[in-house]
Parts: structure tokens; C-alpha cells; sequence
């Protein structure tokens, strides 16, 4: 077989076909600011620093996918939270809108075009665009209908309002799932082959909250991305298991799997369609580990997972993986 350019490989994937070697679609972030000497609080607020990060990562380990992920609070900023950039931590988001008051006529939908944190990222997505001439996936992202209310409100005390107040918590995540609707078109309108929907907080919820209130909402944006042409890579860290009826009805493209998820028993749940990306712990079998232990892991989740599938790890690449650890990730993996 020919050898394929990265975005080859990957659509090959995507449409159910044998790509010549299994996609790398790892998330890096820290990482990818300090191997090209800068650090996360220049990544997160910098699109430049994002984008030449990616770059230089994609080309030196074979990457086939360039990612404009850096922190949840790209929209939080939108709606006018104070935020916070570490040189060496996740940017911090200094207090909800929500955090006082549950009074939503305080919030405005933000334009993803005006927006400075938003905007930052369609510029990543629109200098990608310019710089790669097609040749790797790009990969937008948005919070989930989920996550951007718990960031609006603060964690805690939106977990205890979805017990407590269900009807406001749909109020605000229609607001979310809007804004996550406008921001993802933003960046497909640049030139995001895939959105990424990052709903971390869902693992934590129980399976009939999730089916009444948020999965109906992340339904209606992945539907609205897929109008808009572009491909869905759903990211929910921890354990999915209970949520597995529901998320197979989403109709995604690509599912993230953390390190603890049975990938036999994902497959069985999601079925052939679904791409399955995952799954090493990114500390104990990827920053900790070595490239042989490495190369292993992988040939095992593929072999649990089954085709269709994408190399990934279960989460984040942490900063101080050794270079040759982020390699052996990346290696090429022939087709079975």
C-alpha cells in the first residue's frame, strides 16, 4: 500500500476503510509548549505559540492531527470571566459569572469572532489552515453543553444544581449548547476538518441525569456540527461506562477512551462506526513507562478496541514524557 498523508490516513479511517498505517491523534499541550521552548501560559493565550507547538510536535513524531486544545476556558473568557495564565499550570479561571448569582440574564452569548479567547483559537484554526496546505487533520474544539455550565457556575455547586434545580441547569446549558453551536461554525467556517467536544464533568453524573439533561444537548450540537461538514471527536475523561447508551446515540465520529474503560466492552456498547482512540494512562503507561512497554500498550488496545481505530492516550501527553516514550506512542502501527 502507498504510504498516505496524515489527513488521508485519517479520513481513510473515518469512512470505514484500511488506512496504510493506525492515525496519531494524541492530545498535547504542556508538552508541546516546552519542546519548542516557550510554556503553557504563552500556549493557552498565544495562538502562534499553539500553532508552531503543534507544528514542530506533528512533524518530529509523526502526529496526524494539529489541535487547537489548550484549557476549558476559552468560552468562560467569552462570557466575561477573568482568567488567569500559569507558565507552567492550566490557566486558571479567577470566578465564574455564575458563581454569586443564578441570575442568567447576566449572560450574552459571546461572538466566537469578538470574543478574545475565542477568537484566539479560530486564528489557530485559520494559521493552520494556511501553513499545512492540507496535509494533517485540524482539530477545533469546544466545551461541552455540560462542562461550559459548570465553568460558568463552578463545579461544585453545579453538580448540586442539577439535583436540585434541573430546570435552571437547562436553561443555562441552552445557552451553552448555543454558544458551543457558534463557536464550533466559527472554526469550521477557518477550516476544522473535526471538532472536538471536551464534557469531562459527565463521567461524574449519574446515568438519568446525563439522559435527561445533557445528552439531548450534545446531540443537537453534534448534529449542528455535522450540517456544518465537519467530523466529532467527543473527549470525556474518567469512566463512560453508564453513558455508553446514551453516547451511542450521539451519532460521533470519534470517541476518546480514558485509561480505566473496558475497550472490548466499548466497541460492543458503540458499535463499527465508531472510531475508538485511546486508551494508555497517560502517567503510568506513557510519562512513566518506556518505549517497548509502550509499543506494547498499543498493540493491545488496538487488539481490545478492533478497527476502526486511532493511537492516542487516554488523556492529555503530560509535560516531562520523555521524547522517546511520545515516539514509541506515535510509531507506526500497521493495519490487522
Amino acid at each position: 500500500m502507498d504510504e498516505m498523508t496524515s489527513k488521508e490516513r485519517y479520513e481513510t479511517v473515518l469512512r470505514g476503510g484500511r488506512p496504510d498505517i493506525l492515525p496519531r491523534i494524541p492530545i498535547l499541550m504542556q508538552f508541546a509548549a516546552e519542546y519548542i521552548g516557550s510554556n503553557y501560559g504563552a500556549f493557552a493565550s498565544d495562538h502562534r505559540v499553539l500553532v508552531e507547538a503543534n507544528f514542530r510536535c506533528a512533524e518530529d513524531f509523526g502526529m496526524d492531527q494539529l489541535s487547537c486544545i489548550s484549557d476549558p476556558y476559552r468560552e468562560t473568557a467569552g462570557f466575561g470571566a477573568p482568567i488567569r495564565f500559569h507558565k507552567n499550570g492550566v490557566p486558571e479561571c479567577l470566578k465564574p459569572p455564575l458563581a454569586e448569582s443564578d441570575d442568567l440574564s447576566v449572560l450574552t452569548v459571546p461572538d466566537p469572532e469578538i470574543a478574545e479567547r475565542m477568537r484566539d483559537r479560530v486564528d489557530a484554526v485559520r494559521l493552520y489552515k494556511e501553513k499545512d496546505a492540507g496535509l494533517h487533520s485540524i482539530l477545533g474544539w469546544v466545551e461541552g453543553p455540560g462542562a461550559l455550565a459548570a465553568d460558568l457556575r463552578g463545579l461544585q455547586d453545579f453538580y448540586m444544581d442539577l439535583l436540585e434545580e434541573p430546570g435552571w441547569c437547562a436553561d443555562l446549558m441552552d445557552l451553552c449548547l448555543e454558544t458551543g453551536i457558534r463557536f464550533a461554525g466559527a472554526q469550521i467556517d477557518a477550516g476544522a476538518d473535526t471538532i472536538g467536544i471536551g464534557d469531562a464533568m459527565c463521567s461524574q453524573i449519574s446515568a438519568e441525569i446525563y439522559h435527561e439533561l445533557i445528552q439531548p444537548r450534545q446531540k443537537l450540537l453534534v448534529e449542528a456540527i455535522h450540517e456544518k461538514g465537519s467530523r466529532v471527536r467527543l473527549h470525556i475523561c474518567g469512566q463512560t461506562r453508564h453513558l455508553w447508551p446514551g453516547i451511542s446515540a450521539l451519532g460521533i465520529d470519534i470517541l476518546d477512551c480514558d485509561s480505566m474503560v473496558d475497550m472490548a466492552e466499548a466497541r460492543l456498547a458503540l458499535g463499527q462506526k465508531v472510531v475508538l482512540a485511546g486508551k494508555l494512562n497517560p502517567v503510568s503507561e506513557v510519562l512513566r513507562s518506556s518505549p517497548e512497554a509502550i509499543r506494547k500498550g498499543v498493540d493491545r488496545c488496538y487488539k481490545e478496541a478492533g478497527p476502526p481505530f486511532m493511537i492516542c492516550a487516554g488523556c492529555e501527553v503530560p509535560s516531562g514524557t520523555p521524547v522517546d516514550n511520545l515516539k514509541a506512542l506515535c510509531g507506526a502501527v500497521s493495519v490487522s
